[in-house]
């Protein structure tokens, strides 16, 4: 069993020493009240992630196995075969603080926003390289979106309610089919 010293938190001020843990996927409990869903499609683009990175980010546990973060990543460790996936598990976490933290740490994760300069400049820079962008999350609107701008912006191209203005002179006389 492998295990590596992470970092030091301090929980309501005391000191907790965070340590990575794999652990067999059989031995880990899905949290019953996660509220947090996960489709198909979502899975596989966590395994892809795993398959092109690894498994980079431990899940969290509670002291009997129980899930608190990391769901996503347990199902897509499934999908690819895995046996086993890095774990931290948090001790000293109140029934109720631990409840919070599986939402918590999904919520506030949402909060955060996009410099969208920023990510398309990385994004093209990643395209130029050949990286295959589908393994960062982004739809292929998206990609289209933050790469080159909307298609109104492009020119030509209309969105699918607009009502083009009538020309002056009609292309089109009666009688015609």
């Amino acid at each position: 069993m492998a295990i590596a010293e992470a970092a030091h938190i301090g929980v309501d001020g005391g000191d907790r020493q965070l340590v990575v843990e794999y652990r067999k996927l059989d031995d880990l409990v899905p949290y019953a009240r996660n509220a947090r869903t996960h489709s198909e499609a979502q899975v596989a683009e966590i395994a892809g992630s795993i398959r092109e990175f690894g498994f980079t980010n431990p899940v969290l546990i509670a002291e009997d196995g129980t899930l608190i973060a990391g769901h996503g990543r347990v199902l897509a460790a499934r999908k690819l075969g895995m046996e086993t996936v890095p774990t931290i598990m948090l001790s000293g976490l109140s029934e109720t603080q631990r409840r919070a933290l599986v939402i918590s740490d999904n919520r506030i994760a949402m909060n955060a926003g996009w410099d969208e300069d920023l990510l398309a400049l990385e994004l093209s820079d990643l395209q130029e390289a050949g990286f295959d962008l589908g393994l960062t999350g982004f739809d292929d609107d998206e990609l289209q979106d933050l790469l080159y701008g909307s298609s109104i912006e492009q020119g030509g191209l209309t969105e699918d309610d607009a009502i083009p203005e009538v020309p002056a002179t009609p292309v089109t006389r009666r009688g015609d089919l």
